[in-house]
């Protein structure tokens, strides 16, 4: 029998973020759980340019190749995990503009939010999210907001680390198991 697949997906897109090195910690936790295969995501790479399609997403139509090929990637999954920025009271871009590319592709489908930044924790990017994500029709099966997330993110011989505190790991291992929950697993 298979396991679901988990995508976690890096929704800052600029250089020097945080968020690259706290997805590869989540995905690693991910792994660890051992309910899921994981996939890590990362807009940066991804490189989506601004929606531009000249249909709806929900007719799932599409005519530009990086649609195409964004669609088949986010298709394959049975679940997310989306680690994000807070950005002036909200989320970010390029996470707004990737949710917008496709519709279908993230129905039905639960999602666990680890959202980042300063005392707020990225809990007003969070909020701000919810309502696109019910739009969406994903399921919000657990959060977790880091706080002051720069303290977390070292320098090491093998690049930047992320290295969590126990509230952040334990608030990590309720999410994932949240979500294999959700999937069944």
């Amino acid at each position: 029998m298979s396991r679901p697949t988990v995508q976690v997906l890096v929704a800052s897109t600029r250089p020097g973020r945080v968020g690259e090195p706290t997805a590869r910690w989540i995905a690693e936790q991910a792994e660890k759980h051992g309910a899921f295969d994981v996939e890590i995501v990362d807009l940066a790479e991804v490189d989506l340019p601004m929606f531009a399609e000249p249909k709806h997403p929900r007719f799932g139509e599409y005519e530009l190749q990086h649609t195409k090929d964004f669609s088949e990637l986010i298709g394959r999954a049975d679940g997310f995990v989306f680690v994000f920025p807070e950005y002036n009271h909200s989320y970010n871009a390029a996470l707004k503009n990737a949710l917008d590319h496709l519709n279908r592709e993230w129905a039905n489908k639960p999602v666990g939010l680890v959202s980042y930044g300063g005392v707020a924790a990225g809990s007003r990017a969070a909020v701000a999210l919810e309502p696109v994500l019910v739009a969406l029709q994903m399921r919000i099966v657990g959060t977790v907001p880091i706080p002051f997330i720069a303290q977390f993110v070292h320098e090491e011989d093998d690049g930047r680390v992320f290295r969590p505190n126990e509230m952040v790991e334990a608030g990590t291992d309720g999410m994932l198991d949240s979500l294999a929950a959700a999937l069944g697993s």
